[in-house]
């Protein structure tokens, strides 16, 4: 598993959009952070926004990068571990995965 070095400057976050039950849920595991929704789309977007608004927070407060790496629920990470598994054998991904993948912190030129 990669180390995640983020700083209040740059770095990513490992993120899924699943769904269980009938609900569909977003991920972003280094802040662990989750969001729900009817549909994968709005789930995502909502997400995004999330980060977003995680990443603006620890920087206004001027919080040390602690809270940019956090250690991913273990649900979580292993959901990841398996996606990747998938990935590199070339399986498909289950079907109640919408999409999972990496979001770039990014850098803020007046924070």
């Amino acid at each position: 598993m990669a180390k995640f070095r983020n700083t209040l400057q740059k770095g990513s976050v490992r993120y899924i959009i699943f769904k269980e039950d009938d609900t569909w849920y977003g991920v972003a595991l280094e802040f662990n952070v989750i969001v729900d929704g009817d549909n994968p789309v709005e789930v995502m977007a909502s997400l995004f926004e999330a980060i977003e608004g995680y990443v603006e927070t620890v920087r206004k407060m001027k919080m040390r990068p602690h809270p940019l790496n956090q250690i991913p629920g273990k649900e979580y990470q292993d959901m990841w571990r398996k996606l990747e598994e998938s990935r590199e054998e070339e399986k498909p991904i289950p079907q109640n995965i919408y999409t999972f993948g990496y979001s770039p912190i990014k850098s803020c030129a007046v924070c």
